[in-house]
This record gives C-alpha cells, structure tokens and sequence, in this order.
C-alpha cells in the first residue's frame, strides 16, 4: 500500500487517549477523507507543540502522512476560534461526537455530515435551544448512515402519507397507518412525520415527537449500546 501525504484538511478532534509516554491517539472528522485515526507524537510531552490545539470542537487544519487506518500527525493549525461551549450545551457537544464514533468507520469521507456538524456546533452557541441543532443533526446522521426518515410514502402499502392519519414508525420498516386510541412512544401524525424528516419543529410538540422518535431510531441502529452523555444529562437531572 503507497503512503499517504495530506496537507491542511479540515478537522476537528473527536476524541483523544494517551499513547505511550507522551503521545497522542486522535479519532479526527475530516471534511473530505471521513473519520481517521492519527497519532500525535510527543503531543502530551511538556514541550508538545500541539498540546493546547489538539483538542475538541477546535476547528482545525491538519496534515498528516502514513498508510492504512492509522496515520502520522505531521501539522495543525486553527483554522477559526473554538466555540464558546460550556455546562450543557458543551454536554451537548460530546454527546454529537460520541454518535459520530459510533455511527461512522474510518475510511469512509462524508463531507456533508462533516458540514452539519460544524452547523451544530454553532447552532448549539447561536440557537436559543440546544434541542433544534441537537435534532437536526441527528436526522442529518440518519440519512448519511442510510437510516433517513422515510416521510413519503406508507410502509404498509406504499400510499403517499397522509398529514392527517396517524402512523407508527417501526425502525426497520417505517411509518405503518394506525386506527383507535393506540398510544406508543413512535405514533404521529403525517403531518409530524413530515415535518420531523424535513427539520422543521414550528407546530406544538413536534420537537419533542422528534426527540422521542429520533432516540429509539438512534438506539435500533446503535444496537442499544449506552451512550456516556445520555447518563451524564440523566444525573445532572437528577441532582437539580
């Protein structure tokens, strides 16, 4: 396999872990070569170059050389100051990384996920509510990982969907038409559906529907592993 050699692409930092004495193991969002994985040398020594820059929601340009899945960290500079994040908006933050690691491979370049990405984290300094960046970037997830919401057609019988019928979204299936009083956690409205797949939360209750709908779609695909941030926002709950 030839070696790799990248200059300045944009990055950001989504998680790091000492190696060996004074190094570094990066997992990096990349805008056109997808989620990678780098190694900082001497990035934790006391003379690291590095060490105050190489961390996350930095915006970043990085270079780096190598072959394989693991590559050599060569450069990095700031490409724009970090966000302002701090208390739960910065929970929010690692909470978007921790989906990317578990919903993206190394290798694999998304660069419109790598573009929503840096949209949430404005949106989660700029927006009144964490919750509507939170929930578009979770659909934006979705549709890169081939899971989008599907907000066209029934999955019974393929019938266009209809605002007003009430539907039940099954996470491998989709939405199925419900009748009576059946009320579960994934029942909405056509019209919510719709508005829920196009990130869209103006009419009453639809940012929560999308929440609790977006949740059990993350966890079906996450195979119900435990998210840190979910736990972390729970006890902080907890002792409010």
């Amino acid at each position: 396999m030839r070696a790799e050699r990248v200059d300045l692409q944009a990055a950001y930092i989504l998680h790091g872990r000492p190696y060996r004495e004074t190094s570094q193991l990066l997992e990096v969002l990349t805008r056109s070569h997808g989620r990678i994985g780098l190694v900082a040398r001497g990035a934790r020594g006391p003379k690291g170059r590095w060490r105050a820059l190489l961390q996350p929601f930095q915006p970043l340009h990085l270079s780096w050389s190598g072959r394989g899945l693991l590559f050599t960290l060569r450069n990095a500079e700031p490409a724009a100051p970090p966000p302002p994040l701090s208390g739960q908006r910065l929970l929010s933050a690692y909470y978007l990384n921790e989906l990317l690691l578990g919903f993206t491979t190394r290798g694999d370049p998304h660069p419109e996920l790598f573009a929503h990405y840096a949209a949430a984290l404005t949106g989660l300094v700029a927006e009144e509510s964490a919750e509507v960046p939170l929930r578009r970037f979770e659909l934006a997830l979705l549709n890169e990982a081939g899971y989008g919401l599907d907000a066209a057609r029934d999955a019974q019988n393929g019938a266009p969907i209809d605002p007003d019928q009430r539907y039940i979204y099954q996470p491998e299936r989709g939405a199925v038409p419900v009748t009576g009083d059946r009320d579960q956690q994934l029942v909405l409205t056509g019209a919510s559906l719709k508005a829920i797949a196009a990130g869209e939360f103006g009419a009453a209750g639809d940012l929560h529907r999308a929440k609790r709908l977006l949740r059990v779609l993350l966890d079906h695909h996450l195979d119900h592993k435990p998210l840190q941030t979910r736990r972390v926002f729970a006890e902080m709950r907890q002792r409010r």
